[in-house]
């Protein structure tokens, strides 16, 4: 047991956790606005911590959400080193106390290490709401450490919990609790027992005999090569053959082959590995305190498990999934959406905001070619790219109440179904979750994969899904284009799901990819209202980055693009140009624009915007609001009576018969093509290969262009009856892609390495 720190000014305590324990708002209600995020040392895990709201000399760290402390995946690895090198003053410990049996594996690993340790049994609103009773006085002698009932959402037990933890930090104690006149809470006593103050804490898991027998010998062997106060924790750890530990501490030879005698002999007399002794005979502990403490009031099915037989099912869960994500969409992009919008764009940009200015400016007598910067560069530039928010933020409202009720882990447990059919794992539906906000996150989420080549192809597949940055072009061309059709903007949604299930079962078949998938371990929390403190901070976390970056990244790139569209070689020299088609960004889009005219938008302005959008997404909408803004032909076309309806922007598809066709290849390939920098970015820091990366963005935009090849040539040949060679070329294109998809998989003669389970049953 650490030394007590009765004179230590300032407290560190680490708050663990398994993952949608509650973790997260628990963090957030501690901390509130001082919390700091960075990263680990040395590895890209997100790192939280701040100081807990009136209570300034405790700094509060948030660990990753684990189910274990087994070193197989980085965060795991992350909070274990964290644990047993920093040595924080005390752990709190949130367990899902409506799932409290699979929570407590993790706390059975944390009370080993041998830091003070308090539980604080989260969700227990939801314990009393069902009638079930948890004897927390017994609970406390069965694991030997503090226990405090709280509620994270509703707030309830946060006080008792902060004054527990403090004293275990400072003092190393186990305190004594007492239930309040109301039954509501545990609440601290000095003064009922002070002699317990400084009792020491103890937890010491009996296992059966020959285990037992073997960590205790494994314990003498490392007794002066370990430190003291973790001598258990790791003669455990040498018994289960932990590689990280075998590394880090490195014994002598005769001291290495003592122990491996000791282990084989445990295993002969168990008949099992290590790592499944421990892990079985946690959880024959396990069982047996939740017997002992848990009484609940009905053992049938609970109101999250009738709802699970529907939404999880094999035959509904499915659509329910397709109609619920079509909703969101609908509603977000067509209907209300759009609605707020349009105003944002017409009225609060175009109305109140562009005009009032280009009318004051030219009053001024100010420079036209400063006037131009400021209405069409800058307002038009940023103006159309925020004209977007409100959109975005019905979508980050929807997604956030989906998440905090708890369906979309459902989502995940259901498409683990259909990944595992095609040899994926349903880990990789997690970071493809996360990136509907944005890509970024989704790609660092790929870290709980254990194996390589699995978390390599979801990293190349996760940006296909549509991120916050994309919903704005998305949003543009299904209003512009498509009048506002209902099916658009979810067509956009699901194109991205099923190109990552169709691009995956491709990858798979390859001697890159192929392998048994990671094995997927989720706890699925129990169904809940959204707490609206939790929806607002994730609506507004994901709104803020948008609208940072709006004013910030595209602004420039909006002054860049004016810049290069509002002056060129003309009339023997250089300067602003009345002709847009001599502008220098003219002369550059021309360059590349024949790349995309067998996608059906080989025009400059589209090819700009696309090559752009590869910067930041949102910028593909700011380069078409700069360039149609100063663009006078949408003008010329209405005097000529050749245009009267047609929306300046539509110019850029044609605005002839191809021009939906057009439209949507140019959606398909900017939503499936190299997201942003920052995504590219990251997916090169997460790969630790030059190779891999460019690999990747290769094989993005690759497919990107196929994909967006066939529906163009598709939509022509089917839709408007325009037969052609290059009709020809995106069928041997489609029958390509079709063979990989269908022909058999390869036969593995690689051992699955995969990792068990932690859970029973």
């Amino acid at each position: 047991m650490p030394a007590t720190n009765k004179n230590k000014q300032n407290l560190t305590i680490a708050l663990a956790g398994n993952p949608n324990s509650g973790k997260t708002t628990l963090f957030n209600r501690l901390t509130g606005s001082t919390q700091r995020i960075g990263n680990w040392p040395g590895v890209t895990v997100e790192k939280k911590e701040g100081r807990v709201r009136g209570r300034k000399e405790i700094e509060l760290i948030d660990l990753p959400g684990v189910y274990s402390l087994s070193p197989y995946t980085l965060e795991e690895v992350v909070s274990r080193d964290f644990l047993v090198n920093e040595e924080p003053d005390a752990i709190i410990n949130i367990v899902d106390a409506s799932n409290i049996e699979r929570n407590l594996y993790l706390t059975t690993q944390l009370l080993d290490i041998g830091i003070p340790v308090v539980v604080a049994l989260n969700m227990m609103d939801i314990v009393n709401k069902r009638g079930d009773i948890i004897d927390v006085t017994k609970l406390q002698e069965k694991l030997g450490c503090p226990v405090v009932e709280i509620s994270a959402t509703k707030g309830f037990g946060i006080s008792t919990l902060v004054g527990t933890a403090f004293e275990a930090a400072h003092f190393g104690a186990t305190p004594h609790f007492v239930r309040d006149e109301k039954g509501s809470e545990i609440v601290h006593h000095d003064e009922v027992v002070p002699e317990h103050r400084h009792q020491e804490t103890h937890f010491e898991r009996q296992f059966s005999a020959p285990v037992e027998a073997a960590v205790d010998e494994i314990a003498t062997i490392i007794k002066g090569d370990v430190p003291v106060e973790h001598l258990r924790w790791y003669a455990i750890k040498y018994f289960e053959r932990d590689t990280k530990v075998l590394e880090a501490s490195p014994l002598p030879a005769d001291a290495r082959t003592r122990i491996e005698a000791i282990i084989t002999r445990a295993e002969t007399k168990m008949n099992d590995v290590s790592t499944s002794i421990i892990t079985g005979e946690s959880y024959d502990f396990i069982s047996g305190v939740v017997a002992d403490t848990v009484t609940k009031k009905n053992s049938g099915m609970t109101i999250s498990d009738k709802i699970d037989s529907i939404v999880t099912s094999r035959i509904l869960g499915l659509p329910i999934f397709v109609l619920v994500m079509f909703l969101v969409y609908y509603v977000s992009v067509t209907t209300i959406g759009t609605i707020v919008t349009d105003f944002t764009n017409d009225t609060f940009v175009g109305t109140w905001i562009q005009e009032p200015i280009a009318s004051w400016l030219g009053g001024t007598g100010m420079f036209a070619w400063l006037q131009s910067l400021i209405v069409d560069g800058i307002v038009g530039g940023v103006g159309a790219v925020i004209g977007f928010v409100p959109q975005m933020l019905i979508l980050f409202l929807f997604l956030a109440l989906l998440e905090d009720c708890g369906y979309m882990a459902r989502i995940a447990f259901l498409m683990d179904r259909i990944f595992r059919r095609f040899g994926m794992s349903g880990k990789s539906f997690i970071p493809l979750l996360i990136g509907t906000g944005c890509g970024v996150p989704g790609i660092m989420a790929t870290r709980t994969i254990e194996q390589d080549r699995d978390r390599r192809m979801t990293i190349m597949t996760t940006t296909f899904m549509p991120c916050g940055a994309k919903l704005p072009f998305i949003a543009l061309i299904a209003g512009v284009a498509f009048g506002g059709a209902w099916w658009v903007a979810p067509s956009a949604y699901f194109l991205g799901i099923g190109s990552v299930i169709v691009s995956g079962i491709i990858l798979k078949k390859t001697k890159l990819f192929s392998g048994d998938p990671a094995p997927f371990v989720m706890e699925l929390p129990a169904y809940h209202f959204p707490v609206p403190r939790n929806v607002f901070y994730s609506v507004w976390e994901r709104g803020s980055a948008f609208i940072k970056r709006a004013t910030t990244f595209i602004l420039l790139t909006s002054i860049a693009i004016w810049f290069l569209s509002s002056f060129g070689f003309e009339g023997g020299g250089f300067g602003m140009v009345d002709d847009l088609n001599n502008s220098v960004a003219a002369n550059l889009g021309n360059l590349i624009a024949w790349i995309f005219s067998p996608l059906g938008f080989g025009n400059w302005k589209a090819a700009i915007a696309s090559v752009l959008g590869l910067a930041a997404k949102e910028e593909i909408v700011s380069v078409m609001g700069v360039l149609t803004s100063i663009s006078g032909e949408a003008l010329d076309l209405v005097e000529e009576g050749a245009m009267s309806t047609l929306n300046p922007i539509m110019l850029l598809f044609g605005g002839g018969a191809t021009t939906l066709a057009a439209a949507y290849s140019f959606l398909v390939f900017n939503l499936l093509c190299v997201p942003c920098f920052a995504a590219v970015s990251t997916m090169a820091s997460e790969m630790k290969s030059a190779k891999w990366s460019w690999l990747t963005v290769g094989y993005q935009c690759g497919w990107a262009y196929a994909i967006a090849f066939i529906v163009y040539r598709l939509w022509l040949w089917i839709g408007l009856s325009m037969f052609s060679a290059w009709t020809v070329v995106a069928l041997v294109v489609l029958a390509a892609l079709l063979f990989l998809l269908f022909r058999p998989q390869p036969k593995n003669k690689e051992v699955s390495t995969s990792t068990p389970a932690l859970s029973k049953g």
